[in-house]
């Protein structure tokens, strides 16, 4: 994972001093290579201290190694980007056409190479085993990540799994009252701070089920709930296009599961997708 998105990842969960840091970074990654250590503590308005401990949470020595990572990774990403593609100016009231799509291409074709890149295919299994082997698996996502959610259920649903979906909080947590040990509860939150999917896995967690996290922060409430945690990768802009590129991600991801589980069983995902799709065929234009 790049240190931009480590940083992105791990920004809720740092302390004020720190996240000052961090913003500063990801609005402009070009700080670190053009000012020293000190000219970046007096901007965030904190110490050299401070900004050594943020390197050191990022798995760095000090600011050389931050400033060479950066350097390196401003280069590539540079190399190839788009030239209408500028990630830390997002989109501005003035951008044409051509940039908005270069932009929005740029966020989600990078947030799927890291989560590619990043994902834990040992994590992953396990989650793949679980709900493989599941009775019962809920999902459950608030707004955005609840249409990622409901993709899950859906691809799952269409092989013959039972699974289930909820728009509502309540209903999520009511659903686990009927679930036990070998049921799977997956929660999906980008930033992991959503409350109500963090009390969704606690409730799984407490009845035995194995609980899931799909998120983009690995320190977070979401992922401290979890049993099991797949994350995404994907940096956060200011016109919100790293919430639409999370989308992107976690889709990815529900693709990766759905895949791995359909294979465990061959035969009866191929008559079960067969069987869906002659059940509507009367729906069809001829």
């Amino acid at each position: 994972m790049s240190i931009q998105s480590q940083i992105q990842a791990k920004r809720d969960t740092l302390a004020p001093s720190m996240r000052r840091v961090a913003d500063a970074i990801l609005a402009d990654p070009g700080l670190v290579l053009e000012e020293t250590i000190s000219e970046l503590a007096r901007k965030c308005a904190t110490s050299e201290t401070t900004i050594v401990r943020f390197c050191r949470t990022l798995g760095l020595a000090g600011y050389v190694q931050l400033r060479l990572a950066l350097a390196t990774e401003v280069g590539r990403e540079g190399a190839r980007r788009s030239p209408t593609a500028t990630y830390g100016s997002d989109i501005s009231a003035g951008s044409t056409l051509e940039e908005v799509v270069a932009s929005i291409g740029f966020t989600e074709n990078l947030g799927i190479e890291e989560t590619i890149n990043s994902l834990d295919i040992a994590e992953l299994g396990r989650v793949v085993d679980a709900i493989d082997a599941a009775t019962r698996i809920s999902v459950y996502g608030v707004s955005a990540s609840g249409w990622s959610a409901a993709d899950l259920h859906r691809k799952l649903f269409r092989i013959g799994r039972v699974a289930y979906s909820f728009a509502d909080g309540h209903d999520a947590v009511t659903s686990l009252g009927l679930m036990g040990a070998g049921d799977v509860a997956v929660g999906f939150s980008h930033r992991g701070t959503t409350a109500e999917v963090v009390r969704f896995l606690e409730a799984a967690r407490e009845r035995g089920v194995t609980a899931v996290a799909i998120t983009n922060a690995a320190g977070s409430p979401v992922a401290g709930a979890a049993d099991l945690v797949l994350r995404t990768a994907v940096r956060e802009s200011p016109f919100r296009s790293g919430a639409m590129a999370s989308r992107t991600a976690q889709l990815l991801i529900v693709d990766c599961i759905f895949v791995a589980v359909a294979q465990r069983r061959m035969t009866e995902t191929v008559d079960a997708l067969r069987d869906t799709h002659d059940a509507v065929a009367q729906f069809r234009d001829n």
